[in-house]
């Protein structure tokens, strides 16, 4: 195999809560997380001669050592002594530090596909583990589906499928620093806690409305006064008919669950005309066949 075309899928938190910090400085985490059907095409390219090579539609973007996919190959050509060379592309869809673990899915991508075409014969567990060691979203990015996250995110439980649904994407035009993010929490006692137990019940009972019902972000209480356009997104698609509309990790990024397509073209459309952002995608939620990574 001397090339291979990967999907590489963002993701949403439907619920995301904080537990506590630990002593390393990460933090214990509870969330559920949900693949949806917006990618980055990941294009990996074997060559003749060492090194690794990383490109990508986004001139902003690192294409050295500060690139996740880059370090992800450079893991599994280091651990397994390859010595051909690997050239990545990326062709960025997924909008770029918004909390949808664009980069994570490019890392898992590049694990997986690496594994395949050098034949090195690891097994999901054992991409994952090392995965943990790039990005604590980068082992849900190689399962993906509909996931009950724990630890610092990297400790996954299979949950019932979401109920399909209509996903509205609108990421503002603000950057967030997930860093300056989870101090302000530490700064602050934190009072409410989403029920994430609540989505948990939805997703049993395949009930849409009651899972919608039951969201929540911790981490809005201090992403928001920061950036109160994401409040003024989450309003606007709650008053288009969303189900329920929430932040998605650190931010900025807000998602909107419909019940129809339609309702999510105009949210979408009076998201435009209210000027509030210009990247707003309406999609669907990502139903996924265990250790399937190629659609």
């Amino acid at each position: 195999m001397n090339q291979i075309e990967l999907r590489a899928l963002a993701k949403i938190n439907l619920g995301l809560d904080v537990l506590g910090r630990r002593e390393n400085g990460y933090h214990e985490v509870r969330m559920i997380m949900q693949s949806i059907y917006l990618y980055d095409e990941v294009k990996i390219e074997r060559m003749n001669t060492p090194g690794i090579e990383v490109a990508s539609n986004l001139s902003y973007l690192p294409a050295g050592g500060d690139n996740i996919a880059y370090k992800a190959a450079k893991l599994l050509s280091d651990e397994f002594k390859i010595d051909d060379g690997v050239k990545i592309t990326l062709k960025k869809h997924i909008p770029v530090a918004a909390g949808l673990a664009g980069g994570s899915s490019n890392a898992a991508a590049v694990l997986f596909g690496m594994n395949r075409m050098f034949r090195l014969g690891l097994s999901q567990k054992s991409l994952m583990e090392r995965g943990v060691k790039l990005g604590a979203d980068v082992p849900y990015c190689i399962v993906r589906g509909t996931m009950l996250a724990e630890g610092i995110g990297e400790e996954l439980r299979p949950l019932p499928a979401m109920p399909k649904c209509a996903v509205l994407i609108a990421k503002p035009p603000v950057s967030v620093s997930t860093k300056a993010v989870y101090e302000a929490l530490d700064s602050k006692e934190v009072t409410e806690h989403p029920d994430i137990d609540g989505i948990i019940a939805g997703l049993e009972q395949q009930d849409i409305r009651k899972i919608a019902g039951a969201m929540g972000n911790v981490l809005e209480d201090v992403t928001i006064p920061m950036h109160p356009v994401i409040a003024q997104i989450k309003q606007a698609m709650t008053d288009a008919g969303a189900l329920g509309a929430m932040m998605s990790g650190s931010g900025p990024t807000v998602f909107g669950l419909f019940e129809s397509r339609s309702s999510a073209r105009e949210a979408q459309r009076i998201i435009r005309e209210k000027a509030l952002t210009r990247q707003v995608y309406v999609t669907n939620i990502h139903s996924v066949r265990r250790n399937q990574h190629v659609d």
